[in-house]
């Protein structure tokens, strides 16, 4: 069965917010801060405790953008993630600050130029941070990638 995660597409003066999610410094792979879906909870509520959680920022959910869909061939692993725009209502970006998880282990603020130099996943992430607004957009199935 597929994990159901949601993901925060959040622009401030022109740059995105991405996070690190591999524990320590094992991947140069970046994304959108959120996470896995909580049973018994609604996509955005669990977005807003996984962007906190993640980064320290509060965050209002805005409309649906994305749908993206990964997998990893060898085990099985098939991961479902709904991407939402959304807006900081609360809190401020510290390099001190820790995920309780102990997954994001850094992040950071990037134009779409500085996007596209970094190592990212969905591939569409730069259209749908900095395209036109208003669009859903789709990825079909694609490897994970290390």
């Amino acid at each position: 069965m597929p994990r159901l995660a949601v993901r925060a597409v959040i622009v401030q003066d022109g740059r995105l917010l991405v996070v690190n999610a591999w524990p320590g410094t094992e991947s140069d792979l970046w994304c959108a801060p959120g996470g896995g879906v909580e049973p018994g909870t609604s996509l955005p509520e669990n977005l807003i405790r996984e962007v906190h959680e993640e980064t320290g920022l509060g965050i209002r959910v805005g409309a649906p953008c994305l749908v993206n869909e990964f997998h990893d061939p060898e085990s099985g692993f098939h991961q479902v993630d709904v991407y939402f725009h959304a807006r900081p209502i609360g809190g401020k970006l510290s390099p001190d600050w820790a995920d309780p998880a102990g997954v994001v282990n850094r992040h950071r603020l990037v134009t779409a130029a500085e996007l596209r130099a970094l190592r990212f996943k969905p591939d569409s992430l730069p259209d749908v941070a900095f395209g036109p607004p208003g669009r859903l957009l789709y990825d079909p199935l694609e490897p994970i990638l290390r």
